[in-house]
C-alpha cells in the first residue's frame, strides 16, 4: 500500500512540474527586415551590355581617366561617361550598362571591365555609343556566399538585394525578439566559379579600334583592382594576380594566374613593378616577365585595408578601419623602397579614416573618409603632418587621381575637381553630385 501512495505522489508532482513549464513558455510576434537576392540568368547577364542615356550618380565606385574623359563605375550597374574637356564644366554624357561591374581600365579606345566572373572588352571610339567587342568567361571568382546566406549558382547571378519585411512568432529568448532592423552580415569570398555557359558572347562589332600594343592607356586611382602597363592588363582578385595579354586590344588572352595571398585589395603599377595592397601588407612584384610577374618582397603591417601610391623611391600606404576592414589603425605609412627587396618604414602619421591617395610632384593628396580631402607637401617624408596645404572637411572623400594641375576626387557625395596649379590657393572648380 505504501508503494502505491509513493508512486501517486511522484506522478502528481511530475504533472505539476510540467504544468508549470507550460505556463512559462513565452512567444512574441516580431517584425524585421531581411535582404533577399534577385537572380538573373547567366544568359541575361551576358546580354546586358550597351550604351544608354546618362544616369545620375547614385553609388559611385572606381574612377578612371582617359583622353579627356572620366569613367566612374556605378556599383553593379555600369559606367558613367563624363566629358572632361573643360574641367570647369564636366558633362555627364552617357552610361554604359555593365551588370556586375566593380572596376575598369582603358587602353586604345577599349574599356576592360569585370562583369561578375567575366572580363569584357568594350569599344569606346565613340564614348556616347559604346559597343561590346569580346568577353573572356569565368576568369574571376564569384562570391557564392553573400549577406550571411549561401547563393544558388544554378539560378545565375545576383543582380540586387531587395529588402523584405518579415513577421513571425518567435520565442521570447530569441535575439530577433529584441530588435526590429535589417538582418545583415558581412559577405565572404568564395573561390567557386559559376558554370561555363556559351551564349556566343564573343560576337561583337569593332569600330575604329586601335589594335596595337603601344596605344595610350589611361590612369586609375589608388583603390583600383585593374592596371595596365605596356601590353598587359593586370587584375587582382581577393587572392590572385591575374595577367592578360592585350597585344590584340580587342581579344585579351589569359596569360597567367599568380596566388598572392589573401585579402588582396589594390594594385598600383610604377615603372617596371607592381605594388599590391592587401589587408596584411604591401607586395612588390617585378615585370621582367610581363606574363608571369615575380615576387620581390613584402612589407608587412597590422591587418587593415591599404591602398598604395608611389613616387620616386617612396611608397605611401593608408590603413583604415571599419566598413569591413579588419584592425583599428587609421594611419598613413611612408615607406622607403630604394631597395625593393628590403622596403623599410620611414614614418607613421595618424589619420581619421583614410582611403585612397595620390602623389604628384611631391604633393600628396589623401582621402580621409568623412574628414574630407587633405593635401600635404610631402617633399620631406619626415614632416608631412607639419606641411598640410589644404583641408576640405565638409565632404566624404574616397579616391583621387592627380593630373597635371587638376585633381579628380570621387566620394560618396560625387565627383569633385580641384585646380592645384597654385598650391597656396587650391580651389574647387566643379562637381557632379550624387542624387539619392
Amino acid at each position: 500500500m505504501m508503494k502505491k501512495i509513493t508512486t501517486l505522489l511522484f506522478v502528481s508532482s511530475l504533472l505539476l512540474f510540467l504544468s508549470g513549464c507550460v505556463q512559462d513558455i513565452c512567444n512574441q510576434t516580431v517584425t524585421y527586415t531581411v535582404l533577399e537576392p534577385v537572380y538573373i540568368s547567366f544568359e541575361e547577364m551576358r546580354k546586358s551590355i550597351g550604351s544608354e542615356a546618362p544616369r545620375d550618380l547614385k553609388h559611385p565606385g572606381k574612377i578612371y581617366y582617359w583622353n579627356n574623359y572620366i569613367f566612374i563605375s556605378e556599383f553593379n550597374e555600369g559606367i558613367h561617361v563624363i566629358n572632361n574637356l573643360n574641367p570647369d564644366a564636366p558633362q555627364n554624357i552617357a552610361f554604359i550598362k555593365v551588370l556586375g561591374i566593380r572596376d575598369l581600365a582603358v587602353k586604345g579606345n577599349i574599356i576592360y571591365a569585370d562583369a561578375y566572373m567575366d572580363l569584357l572588352s568594350i569599344d569606346i571610339s565613340d564614348p556616347m555609343q559604346a559597343q561590346f567587342v569580346s568577353r573572356v568567361q569565368d576568369v574571376f571568382p564569384y562570391d557564392n556566399w553573400q549577406n550571411g546566406a549561401p547563393l544558388d549558382p544554378t539560378l545565375g547571378v545576383v543582380k540586387e538585394w531587395v529588402a523584405k519585411e518579415v513577421t513571425e512568432n518567435v520565442d521570447c529568448s530569441s535575439s530577433l525578439a529584441t530588435r526590429n532592423e535589417f538582418v545583415l552580415f558581412s559577405s565572404t569570398t568564395s573561390g567557386l566559379v559559376s558554370p561555363t555557359v556559351d551564349f556566343n558572347a564573343s560576337s561583337g562589332s569593332t569600330t575604329g579600334v586601335e589594335s596595337f600594343a603601344n596605344a595610350p592607356e589611361g590612369v586609375g586611382g589608388s583603390m583600383a583592382r585593374f592596371a595596365i602597363t605596356g601590353s598587359r592588363l593586370y587584375v587582382v582578385t581577393d587572392q590572385d594576380l591575374v595577367s592578360f595579354n592585350i597585344d590584340d586590344l580587342t581579344n585579351p588572352v589569359l596569360a597567367n594566374r599568380t596566388n598572392v595571398g589573401f585579402g588582396i585589395e589594390t594594385i598600383f603599377p610604377y615603372k617596371e613593378n607592381l605594388f599590391i595592397g592587401s589587408q596584411t601588407g604591401m607586395f612588390i612584384y617585378d615585370l621582367v616577365n610581363p606574363d608571369n610577374p615575380s615576387f620581390v618582397s613584402e612589407f608587412q603591417h597590422m591587418r587593415n585595408c591599404d591602398p598604395v601610391a608611389i613616387e620616386g623611391n617612396t611608397a605611401y600606404v593608408t590603413l583604415r578601419s571599419g566598413n569591413g576592414c579588419p584592425g583599428t589603425a587609421n594611419q598613413l605609412h611612408v615607406i622607403d623602397i630604394t631597395d625593393l627587396a628590403n622596403p623599410s618604414r620611414l614614418a607613421i602619421y595618424n589619420m581619421t579614416n583614410p582611403a585612397g591617395l595620390g602623389i604628384r610632384n611631391g604633393t600628396l593628396f589623401i582621402c580621409d573618409g568623412n574628414d574630407g580631402l587633405k593635401v600635404f607637401d610631402a617633399e620631406d617624408p619626415m614632416r608631412i603632418s607639419f606641411n598640410q596645404l589644404a583641408h576640405y572637411g565638409d565632404i566624404h572623400a574616397m579616391d583621387v587621381i592627380p593630373l597635371e594641375n587638376i585633381l579628380l576626387m570621387i566620394g560618396e557625395d560625387g565627383l569633385y575637381q580641384y585646380d592645384y596649379s597654385d598650391l597656396n590657393n587650391i580651389r574647387q572648380i566643379s562637381s557632379i553630385l550624387v542624387v539619392k
